[in-house]
């Protein structure tokens, strides 16, 4: 298995089955406006692509399916809808097939529970994307465990935040490898709605023998936890060596 990250929560996972875009966010550098009611306003992407435009038009004519983990404007905005083709088959959550399919995409696969495509099965998990009336409003979203025959199994755990849903996924499935989203994002109002320092920790514990990588951080400007800061908490905790967390267009490998 092999895992190239991109940005912010975009990666493409590549097993034997067939390569996989997680959550395109695809916008050049500085053309979405600013997440309002943060205590950062700058516009949205923070930085560019780690991609030429032809490394990206190879990525996506090489991808097989897309994952949509939900459609917040971060990881499923204009230019990925412009350029992800719209015969590309699209999994998301059932609450999102709608909207998905209003934008002219045409093999869009709801997953309920559990789907089966092409020798990849996708479980779909909960979240919670915030507290209180904060995380109400940011709902609903998913993660989702990817498995494929002779590939480690993947947790992808969306925007959320450490809660029983996350907890009882790691239980259920007990997956090879988890990204977190982390960050740390928040308004100026409320707790933060995508994993802080300390959820990742608890991830960590939770999941002694999973290995963890942490991203989403340094791309949006409501994500307020820095990869720096992460490191430095994880290693006061102990926990340095669990956590991998890429640098945009790193590509780490996972034996089978």
């Amino acid at each position: 298995m092999r895992i190239h990250f991109i940005r912010h929560a975009t990666f493409v996972l590549e097993t034997g089955a067939g390569r996989v875009l997680v959550d395109p966010m695809l916008g050049r550098a500085g053309t979405a406006p600013a997440v309002p009611n943060t205590p950062n306003e700058r516009p949205n992407p923070l930085v560019e692509l780690p991609l030429g435009d032809g490394e990206l038009s190879d990525l996506l004519g090489s991808t097989d399916a897309v994952l949509v983990t939900h459609t917040h404007n971060d990881h499923w905005d204009g230019r990925a809808q412009e350029l992800v083709p719209k015969d590309a088959p699209v999994l998301c959550q059932p609450e999102d097939e709608d909207k998905i399919s209003g934008a002219g995409f045409v093999g869009v696969s709801p997953v309920v529970s559990e789907f089966e495509w092409n020798g990849l099965r996708f479980a779909r998990t909960g979240g919670r994307h915030g507290t209180g009336e904060i995380g109400a409003r940011m709902a609903p979203v998913s993660g989702f465990v990817i498995r494929a025959e002779g590939s480690p199994s993947l947790y992808v755990a969306g925007d959320t935040i450490w809660c029983d849903e996350v907890e009882e996924a790691l239980n259920a499935h007990r997956p090879d490898v988890i990204v977190v989203n982390a960050g740390a994002a928040r308004f100026l109002e409320g707790d933060p709605i995508t994993m802080t320092a300390e959820d990742v920790a608890k991830v960590c514990r939770a999941a002694p023998e999973s290995r963890v990588i942490a991203v989403h951080m340094e791309a949006i400007n409501h994500c307020l936890l820095t990869r720096r800061e992460l490191a430095e908490e994880l290693d006061r905790q102990g926990l340095a060596g669990r956590v991998e967390i890429p640098v945009d267009g790193e590509i780490l490998e996972t034996p089978s």
